[in-house]
């Protein structure tokens, strides 16, 4: 094992040496919680071995990361990162899903993950820095991606200018007809 020194007086790992991997540990998982623009937590019983594999699949493909801890270590690095109301859900055997890119992803893909493999829980997440309920993390779900957004916007931005090219015709075949 890299990183660990052994007491060869009682051939196990020395006891600093597991509190430190476990303290290196707490703030891999409180930087991870900080620098995500959105963590979905889940509980993930039941799924099969290919059902986790396609989810992973599907995640990595979003930039999300998916990684299981222990609970006490993510409840630990809950209360570092200012989120103890996470701790609540932190029980039982537990997924936990961060994107530090898109804020919508995650919720989207295990919200409709969820849908079709009901073994999959969704069970609270951190959006943007405040804790979420079952409920917010649905109802971002919903939302429409960033590129859904980005359309919108620009057939928003648009309209104006084809209402402006629709009346000039308009205006131009009214003065072709009172010509003729």
């Amino acid at each position: 094992m890299t990183g660990m020194s052994v007491d060869k007086s009682t051939g196990g790992v020395k006891m600093s040496s597991v509190i430190e991997i476990k303290k290196q540990l707490v703030d891999e998982i409180a930087d991870k919680l900080k620098a995500s623009k959105s963590t979905i937590v889940v509980d993930y019983r039941g799924l099969t071995v290919g059902q986790v594999t396609e989810l992973r699949k599907q995640l990595r493909e979003a930039g999300v990361e998916f990684k299981v801890y222990k609970n006490s270590m993510t409840r630990r690095a809950a209360e570092a990162a200012d989120l103890a109301g996470l701790n609540e859900v932190l029980t039982g055997p537990n997924a936990i899903a961060f994107s530090t890119e898109d804020v919508v992803a995650p919720a989207k893909i295990l919200n409709d993950f969820a849908k079709k493999n009901e073994a999959l829980e969704i069970k609270a997440g951190v959006i943007e820095g405040n804790v979420a309920s079952v409920e917010d993390v649905k109802a971002l779900a919903e939302l429409p991606s960033r590129e859904g957004l980005l359309s919108m916007l620009l057939s928003v931005l648009q309209a104006p200018i084809r209402n402006l090219a629709l009346a000039t015709k308009a205006v131009a075949e009214q003065k072709e007809e009172q010509g003729a």
